[in-house]
């Protein structure tokens, strides 16, 4: 437990949300079903719902994204003396002395950062891959429980049902969209930009606070 605390408390809080969620969105739907003369639906029957389904997965999907795009990001890019970035001159990929892998691999490396040609590529990416396949599966539960979601309404409305191909160009969806990646990424570049002049002690999401403001923490070890 002490080991593998923070994972189990975001997992905690990720699971209380959920369910948070999932009760505010059921009230929420039997309120606008009773204005609309319709019979409230039973929870189970909501939770299984492309109603809930689509607003779930539209905040999946932007967070995923977040954090391939930032992760790839700083690869390449750097912003010098933010505890977010590498120090400037280590751009780039890294050596395999650097990266520890194949012969210069150590004793207690993992088994995939040891081998050759393709199992290392894929171990050497695999944070990207994971998280880029989340995001676009997470994109795609989005785009079809919104497409189920659309076609209600517009049945409801007297209007004939569009295609999921007309439906991931719609302004509707774009604007859904939009509204999560914007923040996401507003976020982002707060906390790289607050990194470089603010501190929390303790944290390792922060630089040391005794560390000038033009070091990055990774300089100052």
């Amino acid at each position: 437990m002490r080991n593998s605390g923070l994972s189990i408390a975001f997992l905690v809080i990720f699971g209380v949300t959920l369910i948070g969620q999932s009760f505010a969105g059921y009230t929420y739907n039997n309120e606008q079903l009773t204005q609309h003369g319709q019979p409230p639906v039973a929870y189970a029957e909501f939770v299984t719902s492309s109603d809930f389904l689509v607003d779930v997965a539209e905040n999946w999907q932007s967070e995923f994204l977040q954090f391939f795009l930032f992760i790839f990001a700083t690869i390449w890019l750097i912003q010098r003396g933010s505890g977010e970035s590498k120090k400037p001159g280590d751009e780039g990929l890294g050596t395999d002395e650097e990266q520890m892998v194949g012969a210069y691999a150590r004793a207690d490396s993992p088994r995939w950062a040891k081998a050759r040609g393709v199992r290392l590529w894929v171990y050497s990416n695999s944070l990207l891959l994971t998280m880029g396949t989340i995001f676009v599966l997470s994109w795609l539960a989005q785009s079809l429980a919104g497409h189920v979601v659309a076609n209600e309404e517009n049945a409801q409305h007297g209007l004939p049902p569009e295609t999921w191909g007309d439906y991931v160009m719609s302004a509707e969806f774009w604007n859904r969209t939009f509204q999560n990646w914007q923040s996401e990424f507003l976020a982002v570049g707060a906390m790289v930009a607050f990194a470089i002049y603010l501190r929390q002690r303790g944290s390792s999401e922060s630089k040391p606070v005794g560390v000038p403001h033009h070091i990055a923490s990774v300089e100052s070890e």
